[in-house]
């Protein structure tokens, strides 16, 4: 069965002008169709993903990653849908792979291929908050030399059944940036189904590529992983975040402010008013403007 019949990739964008025609390139190479959501980007994303001929959904504000790819996920009418980042080039193959994986554990909803690094790692997720404590060993984990259940998955590439994913109600809305993935595994998990490694599919990551850096972008990166943090913890009985952890912060921003550098000041500062927001009950949302937004 073609792949295109099975299969819609989602992919949001923001800024991701650079990178999206390989991406795109690569899902087309495999005959998988694409819808592109555009969360408000100032450069051609947009343009860019239409005149390679995918759907576009345009969105005029940044809705987050999860937000998006639930509004992907509605769109879409194929059995599965492939969340991956701007960033991912589908190596030839990769495809079949998951789709042959998808048929061979049925008792599985999530499945993920190899993510390589431009360094040749391959990146697998060893630890998580959201792992009970035996699994958050030390050291790297041991790469897997064939199909496997984990704990986690990457969010860079993940196959899923889309009548699981929205049963289960997609992402959490809640959370605009960091831990949707590990907080969708986590749920999956809870919910009975397996997450499996799929070793004989791989994917190519940029890492840290979908979007262009600046200050202003790490400060809103650090603001989110450090709300989430708190968020997800909260969600799950977990300690909350520790206040030592906020001063530090604060002091090594300080710092870095003295010696101007400029990027480390605002990753360090971000953190800290992360945390400081959701210690003082502000939203994810409320930051970005999308509070009561369906």
């Amino acid at each position: 069965m073609p792949a295109g019949s099975q299969i819609t990739a989602i992919v949001v964008a923001h800024d991701s002008a650079e990178v999206l025609p390989a991406c795109l390139s690569a899902l087309a190479a495999e005959s998988v169709p694409a819808i592109v959501v555009d969360n408000a980007s100032t450069d051609a994303s947009a343009v860019i993903a239409r005149d390679m001929g995918a759907t576009v959904i345009a969105s005029p504000r940044n809705e987050g990653y999860g937000r998006a790819n639930n509004r992907g996920a509605a769109a879409s009418t194929t059995p599965f849908v492939l969340i991956i980042n701007p960033d991912v080039e589908i190596r030839p193959g990769a495809i079949a792979a998951l789709l042959e994986a998808a048929e061979r554990y049925p008792d599985a909803a999530l499945f993920a291929p190899r993510v390589v690094e431009p360094s040749g790692r391959i990146f697998l997720q060893p630890r998580s908050l959201l792992s009970p404590p035996h699994l958050n060993r030390d050291g790297a984990m041991v790469i897997p030399e064939g199909d496997a259940c984990l704990p986690f998955l990457s969010g860079a590439c993940l196959l899923i059944r889309r009548d699981i994913f929205l049963a289960l109600g997609g992402f959490d809305p809640a959370i605009f940036l960091f831990y949707e993935d590990d907080d969708l595994c986590r749920r999956l998990r809870d919910a009975g189904h397996a997450l499996v490694h799929v070793h004989a599919a791989e994917a190519g990551h940029g890492r840290g590529r979908s979007s262009t850096s600046s200050a202003a972008r790490r400060f809103k990166a650090r603001w989110h992983l450090a709300w989430s943090e708190g968020y997800v913890a909260r969600k799950y009985g977990l300690p909350p975040p520790s206040p030592a952890r906020i001063l530090e912060n604060l002091a090594k921003a300080a710092g870095y402010g003295l010696v101007l550098q400029r990027g480390k000041m605002a990753a360090h500062a971000g953190s800290a008013a992360g945390a400081l927001a959701w210690l003082g009950g502000r939203s994810a949302l409320a930051r970005e403007g999308l509070e009561g937004l369906r």
